[in-house]
C-alpha cells in the first residue's frame, strides 16, 4: 500500500505517517515512485500506537512495544502500570467532580463558608488534584507553562 492508502484507510495524515516513520514506530518496505509503501500489517501498527496514545503512553513508551520486525512484543508490566495509573486519575477526577458539584448545590451563603469546598481548595493547593506532571512541579511553577 502506498502512503495516500494507509493514510486513507487508518484516518492518520501522511504527515503524520512519515513522522512515526522518523521516530522507528513505523517502517516503509520501499518506494512506488515518490511514494512510500507500506505492508498492510501497518494499519495494525497504527491502531497500537492510537491505542498507546489513548493510554497516555509517550511515542517512546509505545516504540518500545515493538519487536525489531515489527511485530507487537508488549510489556504485560507496563500494561499494568499504566492501567493503575489510569484508575487513579479517573478516582482524582471523580472526587473533583464530586467536589465541584456539591459546590453547585451547596446551600451555603458563600462557597468560603462551606467545609467541603474548602477541604477541595485545600487539596487542590496541595497538588493532590492536578494531574501528575503539574503536581510534581514546584509551587511557582503550577499553570506557567
Amino acid at each position: 500500500m502506498d502512503i495516500v492508502e494507509v493514510a486513507r484507510r487508518s484516518g492518520i495524515p501522511a504527515s503524520a505517517l512519515r513522522y512515526y516513520e522518523d521516530k522507528g514506530l513505523i517502517a516503509s518496505t520501499g518506494r512506488s515512485g515518490l511514494r512510500r509503501t507500506f505492508s498492510p500489517a501497518v494499519l495494525d501498527q497504527l491502531s497500537l500506537i492510537a491505542l498507546g496514545r489513548a493510554a497516555g503512553f509517550s511515542l517512546d513508551e509505545i516504540r518500545g512495544m515493538f519487536s525489531a520486525d515489527g511485530r507487537m512484543a508488549i510489556d504485560r508490566r507496563s500494561l499494568d502500570g499504566k492501567a493503575d495509573e489510569i484508575d487513579r486519575t479517573i478516582k482524582r477526577l471523580q472526587a473533583l467532580s464530586k467536589g465541584l458539584r456539591h459546590a453547585a448545590v451547596c446551600p451555603a451563603p458563600n462557597h468560603s463558608e462551606c467545609p467541603t469546598f474548602k477541604r477541595l481548595l485545600r487539596a487542590a493547593g496541595a497538588g493532590k488534584l492536578a494531574p501528575a506532571e503539574t503536581a510534581k512541579l514546584p509551587q511557582s511553577r503550577r499553570g506557567s507553562k
